[in-house]
């Protein structure tokens, strides 16, 4: 059908309208994927489903939430954030006192990682000392990070002592985080292939993201976080991801998915 032909000219003119940049995302994944979200809504190409989105709203942001992949919970990989609690937090104290500390999640989705942070962090802070900086493309997945409601599986890693200190059970299946926790965390829009990245950062959180993207957008992503991380500043990143030439990105592996500024 017409719709397979018509792929390239999609991403030309989608760009037009949003400025995200498909070509950077992997394309034998992100084909079948809005592929499939064309063919649910009824469409029969690509053309008549962007004809619709220019119009449509609602289609629009459903699209947009569609294609950032929103996978997201507490505590995702525990044994990293004990690391990171353990480890990479008394090591950025050597060099800078915590409530000095700048911390960016970028891709931050609901809001799951940022949380996470704050929630660790005020193990050595007080909350109101404590400033997140969580940045993603999806300002839906945002507005629900905002309201700080989640499903009890986004919970299922999360250790019971901080589900007892921060969250409430509104019914069955949902859980709130507390006020305080959520007033830890400032949420701004940010696209990583397109946008300017805030500077001299302390710690710098991306975990499993640049997994959907090609090695060309890996390597911006990856050079541009080397420029944004301070002196000593510490990158994290998830457990399905390594860095190959870590060197020419200015930093250096100092625990298994975590790595730090070289000094120039």
């Amino acid at each position: 059908m017409e719709r397979f032909h018509d792929y390239e000219l999609f991403k030309q003119k989608f760009y037009n309208i949003s400025h995200i940049d498909l070509n950077y995302y992997k394309e034998k994944q992100m084909k079948r994927r809005i592929t499939s979200l064309v063919e649910k809504h009824g469409f029969h190409t690509y053309s008549d489903f962007l004809e619709e989105i220019k119009t449509n709203k609602k289609l629009y942001d459903i699209f947009i939430n569609y294609l950032t992949i929103n996978i997201s919970e507490f505590y995702r990989n525990p044994n990293q954030w004990e690391v990171f609690e353990k480890k990479i937090l008394p090591e950025i104290a050597k060099y800078k006192k915590l409530p000095d500390v700048k911390i960016w999640s970028s891709a931050c989705s609901t809001g799951d990682e940022p949380y996470t942070i704050a929630m660790i962090l005020n193990k050595f802070l007080p909350l109101q000392n404590i400033r997140i900086l969580a940045t993603d493309i999806d300002n839906d997945a945002m507005e629900k990070a905002k309201t700080g409601l989640y499903p009890s599986r986004s919970l299922k890693e999360l250790p019971q002592a901080y589900k007892d200190k921060y969250f409430t059970q509104v019914n069955e299946d949902v859980y709130q985080i507390s006020e305080k926790i959520r007033q830890c965390v400032h949420f701004k829009q940010l696209n990583l292939l397109r946008d300017p990245y805030p500077t001299n950062l302390d710690i710098i959180v991306c975990r499993n993201v640049v997994i959907y993207f090609t090695d060309e957008a890996k390597d911006k992503i990856f050079a541009d976080f080397g420029k944004s991380l301070a002196k000593n500043g510490v990158l994290f990143i998830g457990s399905t991801e390594q860095i190959m030439n870590y060197n020419k990105y200015g930093i250096k592996p100092i625990e298994t998915f975590f790595y730090q500024k070289i000094e120039s």
